[in-house]
């Protein structure tokens, strides 16, 4: 059996994922992390050995340690970044496998597509079918969409939730810093000024997701859709006050990155397994 680590470098967060024998075990999320620590994933042999800043004792489950307890050191790692800072850090490891997006099997994809829209993407079409559009809700809300034939129709990216509702605290002289949102959709015309906040931004917000998947089915009215990112709930639960029709027909899945690294590396070891 085999065992690597998976690691989505976000903009804000470090996305992980545990493969065994090239299928999803599990994932979590860490705070980005100095070169040293780096240094003691690549003396791990073993999830048991993995530092807590990488890998937290709840996680370690009797199976994992297990499995693994014949790799040797260190353990593999599957790479993608958004940050290009990040990605120069984690370059250092030594057994490590950075996807780009020229490796990803989409066609007419343009050379500043973000890798995580791209593997998203690639990971959901894998699993859905083609024609797919994918809604990220992360720090950055994005749209990416493919039609039947694998090949990018394009997308669209604006400030998310959570950056919006940041940028408004941040940069004017009194509107109050939002911490958090509801979970439900707060009065439409509020009377106090954290409530406009709320109101203004998930309205505008939902409003315009809303619209772009009635589009997208304009274009492909069989198609599926589906929604990820840290947000996502937040997002279904809006669209579900809103308009449970449309909110109905979304498929939430957290780990489309990850489905789609696992497809790469699926992919690569067939093309190993049949070379001549």
């Amino acid at each position: 059996m085999t065992t690597q680590l998976a690691l989505m470098v976000g903009n804000s967060r470090l996305h992980w994922a545990l493969l065994i024998n090239n299928t999803l075990d599990s994932t979590w999320d860490t705070d980005y992390q100095p070169e040293s620590v780096i240094q003691r994933i690549a003396e791990s042999s073993t999830v048991d050995d993995l530092p807590p800043e990488i890998f937290p004792p709840h996680h370690k489950r009797e199976k994992q340690q297990q499995i693994i307890k014949k790799n040797s050191s260190p353990l593999p790692l599957l790479l993608a970044s958004v940050v290009p800072t990040q990605t120069a850090l984690w370059q250092t490891y030594p057994h490590i496998r950075l996807i780009t997006l020229d490796q990803i099997p989409l066609k007419r994809l343009y050379p500043t597509l973000g890798i995580d829209r791209a593997l998203a993407l690639w990971g959901a079409g894998k699993q859905w079918g083609f024609p797919i559009l994918v809604i990220d809700a992360g720090t950055a809300l994005t749209f990416t969409g493919a039609d039947a034939n694998q090949c990018l129709v394009g997308g669209a990216i604006l400030p998310g939730l959570g950056l919006q509702f940041a940028t408004l605290g941040q940069k004017t002289g009194q509107l109050p810093q939002i911490e958090t949102h509801s979970v439900s959709l707060p009065p439409r015309f509020a009377l106090n000024t954290s409530q406009a906040i709320q109101s203004g931004v998930i309205y505008t917000l939902v409003a315009g997701i809303k619209d772009f998947m009635t589009a997208w089915w304009e274009l492909f009215p069989e198609s599926n859709i589906a929604i990820t990112g840290g947000d996502r709930h937040l997002i279904v639960n809006y669209l579900q006050e809103w308009d449970s029709a449309i909110a109905t027909k979304l498929i939430i899945e957290p780990n489309l990155i990850f489905w789609g690294m696992q497809k790469i590396a699926i992919d690569d070891k067939s093309q190993l397994t049949n070379s001549p």
